[in-house]
C-alpha cells in the first residue's frame, strides 16, 4: 500500500489500524465513525444476580471482550463477583470469540462452548442447535447495539432470553473527520476505505444523510476499494450498494492488513 492513502472508521483500535497501514507504506486518513458509551445498570446487576442465585439460568452467551470487563467491574464494584461466578458454574457458558474468552478465564470461568470463525451468529447458533433449547433461560450478553439475528433466533427456537446491556455504540461527539472524509472521497483522494465493524457501516451513512449526501457518499465509496473486516460488515456494505473489494479470513486486523497490502501488490 506504499504511497495510498487508507481511511480508517475504527475509534478503539484506530491507532493501531494507523500504524500498520504506515508499517507498509501507506498514510492513513482518520475518520472515527463509532464512540462506545458506557450503558450498564448497576442496580439491575444486583437484581439480576440476587435472583438468579435461585433462577439459576441455563445458558450465557458473552459476545464481547469489553463487554464482560464491564460486566465484571460491575459486580467487582458491588462486591458480588464471586456470586456471579457461582451463577456460571452452574450455567452452560458459551462464548463468541477469542477476546470474551480471555476476560472469563481471568476470572476463572468455565467456558463449555467456543463459537468458531469468524465468529458471527451464525456460528453461536451451531453451538446451540447441538441441542434443543425450548425453554431454557438465555441470558446474552449486549454489545453495541441488541443482536436481534440472535434474539430472534434464540426466541424461534422456544427459549426465554434476558439481555445484559453494557455498552452501546453512538456517533462520535465529533463527526467533522466523517465530513472530511467524504469531502476527500468526492475529491478522488482516497485509495480505501476500511470498514471494522457493521455499526461504522451504518453510522457514516447516518452523517451523509443528515447532510443530503447518501448518494453521493455510495458513489464515492463504489470509486474507491472497500475493505471489510468480515461477513457482518459485508452484508452491511451490500445493504447500502457499496461493493467490497477486500475481506479477509479470519475477520482479525492482521489478517485485515495483509489482505489490503495484497490487493494493491
Amino acid at each position: 500500500m506504499k504511497n495510498k492513502t487508507i481511511a480508517i472508521l475504527e475509534n478503539r483500535a484506530g491507532e493501531q489500524l494507523a500504524d500498520l497501514v504506515r508499517k507498509y507504506g501507506g498514510t492513513p486518513f482518520s475518520a472515527p465513525a463509532l464512540a462506545e458509551i458506557p450503558d450498564i445498570d448497576p442496580i439491575l446487576i444486583g437484581h439480576l444476580v440476587n435472583d438468579w442465585q435461585e433462577n439459576v439460568p441455563d445458558i450465557f452467551i458473552f459476545q464481547t471482550g469489553v463487554g464482560v470487563k464491564a460486566l465484571f467491574a460491575t459486580t467487582d464494584a458491588l462486591g458480588i463477583t464471586e456470586q456471579f461466578q457461582q451463577i456460571l458454574a452452574n450455567a452452560k457458558v458459551v462464548v463468541r470469540g477469542p477476546k470474551p474468552t480471555a476476560v472469563l478465564r481471568s476470572y476463572k470461568v468455565r467456558i463449555d462452548l467456543t463459537a468458531s470463525e469468524p465468529y458471527t451468529t451464525a456460528e453461536v447458533l451451531a453451538l446451540l442447535d447441538v441441542s434443543p433449547i425450548s425453554g431454557k433461560h438465555v441470558v446474552v450478553q449486549r454489545y453495541g447495539d441488541t443482536n436481534w439475528e440472535l434474539q430472534k433466533a434464540l426466541e424461534a427456537r422456544g427459549a426465554r432470553v434476558t439481555e445484559i446491556a453494557t455498552y452501546r455504540w453512538s456517533l462520535p461527539e465529533n463527526t467533522q473527520p466523517l465530513v472530511d472524509l467524504m469531502d476527500a472521497l468526492d475529491a478522488n483522494a482516497i485509495d480505501m476505505v476500511c470498514f471494522t465493524s457493521a455499526s461504522q457501516v451504518y453510522n457514516f451513512f447516518a452523517v451523509a444523510e443528515r447532510l443530503g449526501r447518501s448518494q453521493v457518499l455510495q458513489s464515492g465509496l463504489n470509486r474507491s476499494m472497500v475493505a471489510s473486516i468480515g461477513p457482518v460488515c459485508t452484508i452491511a456494505l451490500k445493504k447500502f450498494g457499496i461493493k467490497v473489494d477486500v475481506e479477509p479470513n479470519p475477520p482479525k486486523l492482521g489478517p485485515f492488513i495483509n489482505a489490503i497490502n495484497s490487493r494493491f501488490a
